[in-house]
């Protein structure tokens, strides 16, 4: 029993020892783990760690202490920093005092103080963030002191494995051109400058209809057959009229043969000349009625060699190369000379049509740089706005406006609703971030800066924005990395870690 309470003795001094020997250790030791704004418990070289009477922290050396704090209640953030001798209040105006912060990624700032009151007040504004490493040089009675300590706020350490695991991915911070955007509702519609409207231009009965919706075309193609006896007159017509310029003109020649070797009188020559000429306008006439008609130079050319069975038919060819967006005919159906029996389109481009109310008038001008977005935003294309209707509509009370985007894939398709953003100005911003990259933070907006496997939230002052990039006033440096992707994990590991900022 004796033995126990010997050994329960020796164990307790130990303890008490050991204890010891740790606070003397603790108070030599310049390292720290501090709250925000030295709120909380602090370790460093040369100091105690107890709070001053202002709230500060408490930096000492033999009889001589500094109290520093950092004091916004109401103003921009300032050092404040009271000098003390065993605890009593010194005049300021005897203590010469200088701070170096050291911020992430090596940024070192350097304050001066001035006397003022009872207290010295740095000659410079804090900027947020409130972390970084501090060294604290003074002078009084003929000595120099010094302390360093680290306040840190609003920062992460994350190993790189844990980094990628996270999908976290940083950018550095560039120049940009902001674009000013007015938002307006469109629809995408047929360029009807490449649109052809097909009429047969002679009534008659459908014999083959060629093609079909959604069919593309070839310029000049066959896309439908149509007998028709109007077409049929006129072929006969001209077959007549071919005819008869031919003997015309064996018997001009003939004529013209025997009146120069003076064999028959000259009245006979005149007659022959006579009726040759007008043969010959004859066939013009006939020739030009069947071009009217829709019929090529090489197809009457060929008349003479082709079958009766073909005198009526009436071939209708495509215009231009498009494809089919409407059909209106049927084998067997009668059809009238001006009946719309396709509609064949160029869809390489197509229009988009703006709407403009009133108010946006003024912003829209021809030559204009827009963006076209589909309803889903999956499709995107640019373009510059080509008209501007000059009248409002009666029932609408907006006006229409035109941009002609590029539709190779055919992926456009008329009737569809679209969002057209035109820019009404461009500025080139020295520094920009990507807009979704942007995170707020104790009610301020924040952008996280990555400096090797340290993160920190970085508050910032906006200026324009476009939706993609916004331009940052103050807080980020052109190149400095920043979190582009996944920035809300930092946001929510922060919130999670307590990390607080106290005032």
């Amino acid at each position: 029993m004796l033995k126990r309470e010997i050994i329960g003795v020796y164990v307790v001094v130990l303890a008490g020892i050991l204890l010891a020997a740790g606070i003397l250790l603790s108070d030599k030791k310049a390292s720290s783990s501090v709250d925000p704004h030295n709120h909380g418990s602090e370790n460093g070289h040369k100091h105690d760690a107890d709070e001053g009477k202002h709230g500060g922290k408490i930096l000492t050396e033999g009889p001589f202490e500094l109290e520093i704090l950092i004091y916004e209640k109401g103003l921009p953030p300032h050092f404040r920093i009271y000098p003390y001798k065993d605890h009593k209040q010194l005049d300021p105006t005897e203590v010469k005092v200088s701070v170096e912060l050291e911020r992430l990624g090596d940024k070192m700032t350097n304050f001066s103080f001035k006397p003022e009151q009872d207290y010295l007040v740095s000659d410079q504004e804090i900027e947020e963030p409130h972390s970084f490493f501090i060294k604290v040089l003074a002078e009084w009675n003929d000595r120099k002191f010094d302390w360093e300590y680290s306040q840190y706020e609003g920062r992460l350490t994350l190993a790189p494995e844990i980094t990628n695991k996270m999908g976290i991915k940083s950018t550095a911070a560039s120049p940009q051109t902001i674009r000013s955007i007015l938002a307006l509702p469109g629809e995408i519609a047929l360029n009807t400058d490449m649109v052809s409207r097909v009429v047969p231009r002679v009534s008659g009965l459908i014999l083959q209809s060629l093609k079909n919706l959604g069919d593309m075309v070839a310029k000049d193609e066959l896309i439908a057959v149509i007998d028709s006896r109007e077409l049929g007159e006129a072929k006969s017509q001209y077959l007549l009229a071919l005819e008869r310029e031919k003997l015309a003109r064996y018997n001009f020649d003939r004529s013209q043969q025997l009146w120069e070797k003076q064999t028959i009188p000259e009245k006979e020559f005149l007659t022959a000349k006579k009726t040759f000429l007008e043969e010959k306008i004859g066939l013009t006439s006939a020739t030009r009625k069947l071009v009217a008609m829709g019929l090529k130079e090489q197809e009457i050319l060929k008349l003479e060699e082709g079958s009766l069975s073909d005198l009526t038919n009436y071939p209708i060819r495509a215009a231009f190369e498009g494809i089919v967006v409407k059909k209106r005919l049927s084998p067997g159906e009668w059809l009238k000379d001006d009946a719309e029996i396709y509609i064949i389109a160029d869809l390489s481009t197509v229009w988009v049509e703006i709407t403009v109310y009133p108010n946006d008038l003024e912003s829209v001008h021809v030559g204009q740089k827009a963006v076209v977005k589909s309803a889903s935003s999956i499709l995107e294309a640019e373009g510059e706005v080509s008209y501007v209707g000059l009248v409002v509509g009666e029932d609408s009370r907006t006006a229409k406006a035109r941009v002609v985007i590029p539709n190779p894939d055919g992926k456009w398709r008329p009737g569809l609703f679209v969002k057209v953003e035109l820019v009404r100005d461009e500025t080139s911003v020295s520094v920009a971030v990507q807009s979704d990259a942007i995170q707020t933070y104790r009610n301020k907006p924040v952008i996280f800066v990555h400096y090797d496997d340290q993160f920190e939230a970085r508050p910032i002052q906006l200026g324009r924005s476009d939706g993609q990039f916004t331009e940052v006033i103050k807080g980020l440096s052109n190149g400095e990395n920043y979190v582009v992707k996944n920035s809300f994990i930092l946001k929510s590991e922060m919130g999670k870690a307590g990390m607080s900022h106290q005032h």
